[in-house]
């Protein structure tokens, strides 16, 4: 069953067994809003971007992203840049898979982050989403979604932190603005 994140709330990263959560894949899914022109509805390629942070004691060490799509530890993986979206489908643009078990111990959180590479504001996206997905089955935990567009680039979607023995989910949801990750480190540090 998954549950619909609203901004700040957080859920542990338990199976509906009791287990704990093995691998995870962050999913992202997007598309351009239609525009109207003088020649009726069109859209406009939009080039989002997923990121993963890794954080130690509250200091990036290690990011995931479309020019580095391996953490140096390997246990963080970018499936590839999509530079279009989706054209409806609602499957995952990009993702970023991570293997909880191999994340070393000194790593307490991973900040995921959406980008517009290409400058769009979220005002020009529709059915953007990031969601949590048990990679060993498929079944999708959690999701946030992006609602009502705004005149910002970039989204600090969630974060997966250590919670005792696990992992917990927060939903973040700040925006903010940038192509990249480097531009929103100023506004991820509150949210560590």
């Amino acid at each position: 069953m998954s549950v619909n994140l609203s901004k700040g709330q957080g859920i542990s990263l338990q199976k509906s067994d009791g287990g704990t959560l093995t691998a995870v894949r962050m999913g992202l899914g997007w598309q351009a809003a239609p525009r109207r022109g003088l020649f009726g509805k069109r859209t406009k390629e939009i080039d989002l971007d997923a990121s993963a942070v890794l954080f130690a004691d509250k200091q990036p060490v290690d990011v995931v992203f479309f020019r580095h799509l391996v953490s140096d530890d390997g246990s963080v993986r970018h499936t590839g840049d999509n530079l279009v979206g989706g054209a409806g489908q609602g499957g995952d643009d990009e993702a970023i898979l991570v293997d909880l078990q191999r994340v070393p111990v000194h790593i307490d959180q991973i900040v995921f982050t959406v980008n517009s590479f290409t400058g769009q504001t979220f005002a020009e996206v529709e059915n953007a989403f990031c969601r949590i997905v048990d990679e060993t089955n498929g079944q999708e935990m959690a999701r946030y979604t992006l609602t009502g567009g705004g005149q910002y680039t970039a989204q600090i979607m969630a974060k997966v932190h250590r919670s005792g023995n696990g992992w917990t989910m927060t939903a973040i949801g700040t925006p903010g603005n940038g192509r990249t990750f480097q531009d929103l480190m100023p506004t991820i540090l509150p949210h560590l």
